[in-house]
């Protein structure tokens, strides 16, 4: 069927180059005939009869360059189809090496054919192979298969597991051939390609100085096992949706002096474009210290951060909409010291910070206002739990408008020297107020007018209820 197929192209290509050429040849035998005097004297009919041999052998020629196209794009792409073949049944054998060199075949022939969607091909089977389902306990051992005899209604039934031989080795040797590929060292880049590792198993990611220039770079309900280096530190994420919704980082992870900026869309697609950690749990803590996101949405929502430290130190947070919505942040320390928020709408709006110390020192949240219309028109921390030491010493928040209302303030929190440059500041209606500390606490008349309440300090909302009753 696929030969007739590319019978019938062939013929309808050549019989395109013939019905061309005759047509270049008639144009050309009326112009001569017109313009070369044909009709003022009698025409030479042998010089005619020369040029219209030429002008058939240069169809012939044509038709031939045809022929030869085809027969190469045919021939290159049924070369594509016996070396990808090969190489995948090579990640299919049982033997661990033999899994191991098809690795090294499959990049070789994503390296060998430059065509997005047959280098995308070979990049898709070695995504596919890291989602393949995967016992991390077996991953290092000589196990084919595992036999478990158990008792079922009284009656014994026998069990067995089959396993991929050392797998581990594998699949590290999968994410060391996909992150070579995708540094700027690289003599061939597969940074323009999507990469999809939804549900993947990684046990060690180095992922250093990466660049995920595709349109979809999918890292959705991922697992990052604890022991091991997940590292992203300086990589580049500059695809139209990066995705890490979901993810369990069972170790520290190092998004150092990352960036995230995604290439410009329009209106229409805005709502699914971005960078997301929605939902995603940092178990063993971790460091964005100047990473650098841009676009359209930076979103941490319904994110866990546990473990010894998080930090987003001197982190730069431009995109147009970042949040951290009902985040919740726990563990010893978490470090947001000299970050800048300065896209149009920021929230932690529903978040907790829980740990035993939480900072937020000299960092800048909200962009000053431009004439009529603010670079940032909302900062939120409304209904946001602090407790523990929560610091926003040194401080600035700027912007239309930055909401604390509804805050459920325990612990020491402190807004000493804080800037409060924007239009309107609200810490109306707290849950709690307890522990929290301003410069004009001695002086509560020294309160800027545009920071409510009045009168000063605020009034937990069940004390209020209980005052008008």
């Amino acid at each position: 069927m696929s030969r007739t197929v590319q019978r019938s192209g062939l013929m309808v290509s050549v019989l395109g180059a013939v019905a061309g050429g005759l047509a270049i040849a008639g144009i050309t035998w009326w112009g001569l005939w017109h313009f070369l005097g044909a009709k003022a004297e009698t025409p030479n009919q042998l010089d005619l009869s020369r040029i219209s041999l030429a002008v058939a052998a240069g169809i012939g020629g044509a038709v031939a360059l045809v022929v030869a196209y085809r027969k190469q794009r045919d021939a290159e792409r049924g070369r594509f189809a016996e070396v990808f073949g090969a190489a995948a049944r090579q990640l299919g054998d049982p033997d661990v090496a033999v899994r191991i060199a098809g690795v090294y075949a499959m990049a070789g022939v994503a390296d060998e054919f430059s065509a997005r969607w047959r280098r995308q091909q070979c990049v898709d089977v070695l995504c596919g192979y890291l989602r393949l389902p995967y016992a991390p306990e077996e991953g290092a051992s000589h196990l084919v298969s595992k036999s478990q005899r158990i008792e079922d209604n009284g009656t014994a039934v026998e069990r067995v597991y089959t396993y991929r031989q050392n797998d581990r080795q594998v699949r590290d040797t999968i994410v060391r051939v996909i992150a070579e590929h995708l540094r700027p060292s690289a003599e061939t880049r597969w940074c323009e390609c999507d990469f999809d590792f939804t549900d993947a198993v990684f046990e060690n990611a180095d992922f250093r100085y990466t660049v995920f220039a595709g349109r979809n770079t999918r890292f959705t309900n991922a697992m990052f096992l604890s022991g091991r280096i997940v590292t992203f530190e300086k990589a580049r994420f500059l695809g139209k949706r990066v995705t890490f919704r979901g993810a369990i980082f069972r170790s520290a992870a190092v998004f150092d002096h990352a960036e995230f900026a995604h290439t410009e869309v329009g209106r229409a697609d805005r709502g699914a474009t971005g960078v997301t950690f929605s939902e995603a749990t940092f178990g063993g803590g971790g460091s964005f210290e100047g990473a650098e996101f841009r676009g359209a949405r930076t979103a941490f929502d319904r994110t866990t951060f546990v473990g010894e430290r998080t930090s987003f130190a001197n982190a730069a947070f431009a995109a147009e909409s970042t949040s951290f919505e009902r985040g919740v942040f726990d563990g010893e320390r978490v470090t947001f010291t000299g970050a800048e928020f300065t896209g149009a709408r920021v929230t932690f709006a529903d978040a907790r910070f829980c740990t035993d110390s939480s900072s937020f020192d000299c960092a800048r949240l909200g962009a000053p206002i431009r004439w009529r219309n603010g670079r940032t028109q909302e900062v939120s921390f409304a209904r946001t739990e602090y407790h523990g030491t929560v610091s926003f010493a040194d401080t600035v928040f700027a912007g239309r408008k930055v909401v604390f209302a509804g805050g459920d303030f325990f612990g020491d929190i402190s807004f000493r020297r804080a800037a409060f440059d924007a239009r309107d500041i609200s810490f109306d209606r707290p849950k709690a107020w307890v522990g929290v500390h301003f410069d004009w606490d001695d002086s509560p008349t020294a309160k800027p007018s545009h920071i409510s309440p009045t009168p000063w300090p605020p009034v937990p909302a069940e004390s209020a209820s209980e005052l008008a009753s």
